[in-house]
């Protein structure tokens, strides 16, 4: 007990620390570069240099901010999704929650051009409806061998969703560029109000699935032991999904359709401490955080002054992974 102890704090330590660099690195690194003292100087002094104040408090600070939450958001998203399903290859983006999100997303900009402050409650919507449709016809199609649909009826519903969002690019022209930023997914242009109410709604996510965890931990030993153990199994299930999709949705409102760290990271945090779900939420908060913070990083500075968005690196990373995941199952 006392070794797992020790691990697990070398575990948050070396995060932690990670994280930490990660943020730093985020802030100091991108087309224009200066070092800590000048940050420093610049945010905390009347004499600092006036355009590296703008630089950091008009466009680092905030991207950096919403690149942590999206990791963390998308991170427990997937891990919510995995558990509820009880199927390793659930992700946001594999089972198409991200694109009803962008959907909803990119039927309310179409629609209520003006309407902003309603794009992380249409995300949220979309994305749960999505889950739930998805839920619904894998279990229509497969009663209790539900696994493997999931992940069919996922792709095929996200398939569809994704040529509704092109349907509306070419519809309403004027959104056109706004939509090829959005589908890659990235965090490029983001200012500080933009996040007030999606940041809340991310946090409040992952607070409720803190929260959730022992119960999770329950359901993971089976839907009879977790039920005579006083859990309900199903209304437990739906509070995941849920909070899995206002998660995902409230990422997708200011991030686009970035993929992959939901599936990436729970398997990530998996092989680092285990299965216990109490302890793999905040691992994969701070992993997702830092898995999102150096993809953005990348994106910024492997071809500075030009910039891709963070999600082409996260496809690049996610895409060989989902195949590994595959392959693996086919020889277990």
């Amino acid at each position: 007990m006392k070794r797992k102890k020790l691990s697990l704090a070398l575990v948050f330590s070396v995060l932690g620390v990670l994280l930490f660099l990660s943020l730093l690195a985020g802030v100091l690194f991108g087309s224009a570069r200066f070092g800590i003292g000048e940050a420093f100087s610049a945010l905390f002094s009347e004499d600092g240099d006036a355009t590296v104040r703008l630089i950091l408090l008009q466009l680092r600070l905030p991207r950096v901010a919403a690149a942590a939450l999206a990791g963390a958001g998308l991170a427990v998203s997937g891990l919510l999704l995995q558990t509820a399903t009880d199927n390793d290859l659930c992700s946001p983006n594999v089972i198409g929650v991200n694109s009803g999100a962008g959907f909803a997303v990119m039927l309310c900009m179409c629609l209520l051009p003006a309407a902003f402050a309603f794009l992380p409650l249409a995300a949220f919507l979309g994305a749960a409806l999505t889950t739930l449709l998805v839920l619904g016809i894998s279990f229509s199609a497969a009663g209790k061998g539900v696994r493997t649909k999931v992940v069919l009826a996922g792709v095929a519903v996200g398939a569809l969703l994704s040529a509704g969002i092109s349907l509306l690019s070419h519809l309403y022209p004027e959104v056109l560029s706004s939509y090829a930023s959005f589908s890659a997914g990235g965090f490029a242009d983001i200012y500080a109000e933009e996040l007030f109410i999606p940041g809340a709604m991310i946090l409040f996510g992952l607070a409720a699935a803190a929260v959730l965890s022992p119960r999770l931990n329950l359901l993971c030993l089976g839907d009879d032991i977790a039920a005579g153990l006083g859990v309900r199994v199903r209304l437990l299930r739906f509070v995941s999904l849920l909070l899995a999709s206002l998660l995902c949705g409230a990422v997708v409102s200011f991030a686009g359709l970035l993929g992959f760290a939901g599936l990436i990271v729970p398997h990530l945090a998996r092989r680092l401490v285990g299965h216990d779900v109490r302890i793999l939420v905040p691992v994969s908060i701070l992993c997702g955080a830092v898995l999102v913070l150096l993809a953005d990083l990348a994106a910024r500075t492997l071809f500075s002054p030009a910039e891709l968005p963070a999600g082409i690196l996260m496809a690049a990373l996610g895409a060989p992974f989902f195949l590994y995941l595959l392959f693996r199952r086919r020889r277990a």
